[in-house]
């Protein structure tokens, strides 16, 4: 009985081997890369260093030559950062069934030294150890104003519509920009800014007053560290005070979410206020 049994057992265990290796062996019969996008490598004379761009296109951009699109700057748009993400949420956002927002153009800016980048020049002692290398936001900006903007325009389909979108440092940077370069954007979707900077002198300064209509979309995680929150209701009171007629302003925090997991849904919340707001008028 018990060689009936074994033999049984070696009958089954090679029918299954050869069926496992039967289907490991099974032929590929074509193998492309997947691409989302593009990576263009441009020389920075400001910042005296080469800098990528991950650009990714309408799925329609090809087809027609004289249609032009908003453009959605990233800030942290590494291709191991938030474009990939960032790119699905927008994929999804201009589906002809979902139609949250119009088809874009997204350019990730990739990262060199964000902490020199995003942050302007500090008299904290604590904030220039743990970061060394600070201080060069407004070079970073002047990047952005005389150069990057304009080679996008140059180089691809632009209509006038440009958002940017930051958070953590980046947010701190988007910030920036708003209060001293309002003109450089439209559309602004600060997420988790670390206004803590520098004992938070951001929130001292006066901003320059944008002429034409602006959406600022500005928003924390409840989970955070209390002075985020806190911050960036300042911040949003700011803004009311400073802007009370032509600024499209949304502050939320979100219950539950944290500096780690707040991205996402900020993002997604934004395009579905701010683009629902530009349907309206």
């Amino acid at each position: 009985m018990k060689q009936i049994q074994l033999t049984l057992l070696l009958f089954l265990s090679f029918q299954f081997a050869g069926k496992s290796q039967s289907e490991n062996t099974r032929k590929i019969i074509n193998k492309t890369p997947f691409t989302i996008g593009e990576s263009v490598e441009i020389y920075s004379d400001k910042l005296q260093e080469n800098r990528t761009l991950n650009i990714c296109l309408p799925a329609g951009y090809g087809q027609d030559s004289t249609k032009k699109y908003p453009v959605i700057y990233l800030l942290d748009g590494s291709a191991d950062e938030d474009f990939i993400h960032i790119a699905g949420l927008i994929q999804f956002g201009t589906f002809p069934w979902i139609k949250m927002l119009p088809e874009s153009i997204l350019v990730g800016i990739s990262n060199v030294d964000r902490k020199r980048d995003y942050t302007f020049p500090t008299t904290n002692k604590n904030d220039k150890a743990k970061f060394p290398t600070t201080g060069g936001s407004d070079n970073f900006i002047q990047f952005m104003r005389t150069e990057l903007l304009p080679f996008i325009e140059s180089n691809y389909r632009t209509d006038t519509i440009k958002t940017i979108i930051g958070q953590s440092l980046g947010g701190l940077l988007a910030t920036e920009v708003l209060f001293k370069h309002p003109e450089l954007f439209t559309n602004y979707i600060i997420v988790s800014p670390s206004l803590w900077w520098d004992d938070e002198s951001l929130l001292k300064v006066k901003p320059k007053i944008r002429q034409s209509k602006l959406a600022v979309y500005l928003t924390a995680g409840q989970e955070e560290e209390a002075v985020m929150v806190r911050t960036a209701t300042e911040l949003s009171d700011k803004l009311k005070q400073v802007y009370p007629h032509n600024i499209d302003l949304f502050f939320h925090v979100f219950e539950g979410l944290n500096h780690g997991n707040i991205l996402h849904l900020a993002v997604y919340d934004a395009f579905e206020k701010i683009y629902k707001t530009e349907k309206k008028d």
